[in-house]
């Protein structure tokens, strides 16, 4: 490589970074901090209109059915009329959503609520994934997507700093604390739908690169798909290749334990720790800030190397680990200590488990394939807080859940690590 394509190079990889992935990291900061603000609210609103919580842990759970349903119809769309439009549309229903939120007064309305607001929000993350696809070569993806996808703990920093702020308007203007928290923080997700119409769909359409730029890009991502193999014959054989069924074994274990944890978290570190609720947000806010630390690093250090699997594996085990030694211990500080290391290894995992289906099928079936991945996992999300919530009712504590986390994280782990031997071995 010449100087001068060197420089090409780095000029417009900086150019779609700073052009895509902020306003995609503010817009995945934001479904994810909508799918999980009721873990802040759930001490006022379970105790204000009486949830036991096996009723909170289903409701938390429905979320993912009904996103597991939609992913890949969600996905079918986003292809026909174009990422930046589709998703826009996703963010606006899913804003109005999680506002009317704050109208619920019965388990049904809760329901039904957290039901519409997983179909609000299916297919965001497989079609950002997706778009991202159409603009990152392969070797720049892990940076690419570990700085969109740090927004997945910067969004437990941003909900952690303003929780109990939001929490302690209780009784303003007629509303109750925790309507408030949902209710300001579904509002962002209407005013950024309103910048993703004005993206670009492919680099042909990016006035903001120079010809030289973008024949370079569309040449360099044709390249790429060259070597990745001829695409699959039909998307369901793509779907239901071995190493993609693996995948979504993997993160059926890792998504479901994660969500049964993080719904119940802030309750969870209260009765251990005896914090107040603003002193748990800042704790959640500091495992936030690790993890968007240790994520950006993975993220460099995977393309640097070009390994993906035996950093997802690293993670999933010192995640397992922590959660064993907040299930043995009853000490605060090493409970807060061990949180915060399973929380900022766990975030670390996404910025390369979600490269490896790229390396296994063409970009062409890509999108589908991630959001059959995710959309089938979701199931997990569902199960593991209802199944979650029924044994915190049998039991009266978290105890036994807790118990149980580390077993899920390792058997991922062991997932991933046997996908490697598989990769290395080239067998197919």
């Amino acid at each position: 490589m010449t100087t001068s394509d060197a420089a090409l190079e780095r000029a417009t990889l900086r150019a779609i970074s700073w052009r895509l992935l902020p306003l995609i990291g503010l817009g995945y900061l934001v479904s994810f901090m909508d799918r999980v603000n009721i873990s802040f609210a759930a001490p006022q609103m379970n105790a204000e209109l009486g949830f036991t919580a096996s009723v909170y842990g289903f409701g938390g759970g429905l979320f993912f059915i009904s996103y597991a349903l939609l992913e890949v119809p969600s996905n079918l769309a986003l292809m026909r009329v174009g990422a930046p439009r589709w998703l826009a549309r996703i963010m606006i229903t899913w804003g109005v959503i999680a506002m009317a939120t704050v109208l619920i007064r019965t388990p049904w309305q809760f329901y039904a609520m957290r039901f519409a607001l997983g179909a609000a929000e299916a297919g965001f993350f497989p079609g950002v994934i997706y778009y991202l696809g159409q603009w990152f070569p392969q070797a720049y993806r892990g940076r690419a997507i570990s700085r969109f996808y740090v927004a997945g703990p910067l969004a437990s920093l941003v909900m952690g700093s303003i929780a109990g702020a939001l929490l302690s308007l209780d009784g303003r203007l007629g509303l109750l604390g925790w309507q408030w928290l949902l209710l300001i923080e579904g509002a962002p997700a209407l005013l950024l739908s309103l910048f993703f119409l004005r993206l670009p769909r492919r680099p042909a359409e990016a006035t903001w690169l120079s010809p030289d730029q973008r024949n370079w890009l569309e040449a360099r991502l044709a390249a790429d798909a060259l070597a990745t193999g001829a695409p699959d014959h039909g998307l369901l054989r793509a779907v239901l290749r071995p190493q993609v069924l693996a995948i979504t074994a993997a993160n059926f274990l890792l998504l479901g334990s994660f969500y049964a944890f993080t719904l119940s978290a802030p309750t969870i570190l209260r009765a251990a720790t005896g914090l107040s609720p603003a002193q748990v947000g800042y704790v959640v806010a500091f495992a936030g800030l690790i993890g968007a630390v240790g994520m950006i690093f993975s993220g460099w250090n995977s393309d640097r190397t070009r390994e993906r699997y035996l950093h997802t594996v690293v993670t999933l085990t010192i995640t397992a680990a922590a959660f064993a030694v907040m299930a043995a211990v009853q000490a605060p500080g090493i409970i807060i200590a061990a949180y915060l290391v399973a929380l900022s290894a766990y975030y670390t995992v996404g910025a390369t488990n979600w490269l490896i289906p790229g390396e296994i099928v063409h970009p062409r079936a890509l999108g589908v394939t991630v959001a059959a991945i995710n959309g089938v996992s979701q199931l997990g999300s569902f199960l593991f807080p209802w199944l979650w919530g029924l044994a915190k009712d049998a039991t009266g504590g978290f105890r036994l859940g807790q118990s149980l986390l580390p077993f899920s994280f390792l058997g991922a782990a062991a997932i991933y690590l046997a996908l490697r031997q598989v990769r290395r071995g080239k067998i197919v």
